[in-house]
């Protein structure tokens, strides 16, 4: 008689947070290897594993990465990425913004090889959303990295607070309430966040 060996379901917090010393090859098999999951890494080694996200938040950050897309296809000016991209920053942490943007000329910089692997730097523009499990703090840590680490442009949107907090280089964070959109400025010209259904 066969034994039959019955699936195990692991409770985790959220979101789990381990210390491993791994490579960048190492991390990247990892990911490769467990690709139902979501890794990030801090700069300190510490991995990350992110749960998925409840329907709300995956429709309102596919509303988000469409409407980016959609402009980017309409000009030449740069790449746009959804939550799945894993980006190399320069202080050595692997992080997956909800969506992101880099400059045309930074993306053709990069080998063929290094364009199939995480991304060796910093997006111009990042997007991360508050799922209503996020802490607010954590959010705000990622997004003053991407702002050290080269982001040009960057915005917290917390749909529960209906807020969102813009990061910009050498300037205060701006908090916006209850915004009706959100300008891409002078990194992404002519892009216009509109908040309906996010909001």
């Amino acid at each position: 008689m066969v034994a039959t060996i019955e699936p195990i379901t692991l409770g985790l917090p959220t979101p789990l947070r381990l210390q491993f010393d791994l490579t960048d090859e190492q991390f990247w098999l990892l990911c490769q290897e467990n690709r139902d999951l979501k890794f990030e890494r801090t700069a300190t080694g510490e991995l990350i594993i992110m749960p998925p996200t409840g329907g709300e938040t995956g429709n309102r950050n596919g509303r988000i990465t469409q409407r980016l897309m959609n402009w980017a296809d309409g000009n030449e000016l740069g790449i746009a990425f959804d939550s799945s991209t894993g980006f190399k920053l320069p202080n050595g942490a692997d992080r997956s913004p909800d969506a992101s943007w880099v400059k045309i000329q930074r993306w053709q910089g990069l080998t063929p090889e290094q364009k199939k692997k995480f991304l060796p730097l910093c997006p111009d523009f990042v997007v991360e959303l508050r799922s209503e499990s996020d802490n607010l703090n954590n959010l705000q840590y990622k997004m003053k990295e991407y702002w050290e680490n080269g982001a040009q442009l960057g915005w917290l949107i917390d749909p529960q607070n209906q807020r969102v907090e813009i990061y910009r280089p050498g300037k205060e964070v701006e908090i916006l309430e209850n915004p009706v959109a959100l300008s891409g400025e002078d990194v992404l010209p002519g892009f216009l966040l509109q908040l309906n259904g996010i909001f």
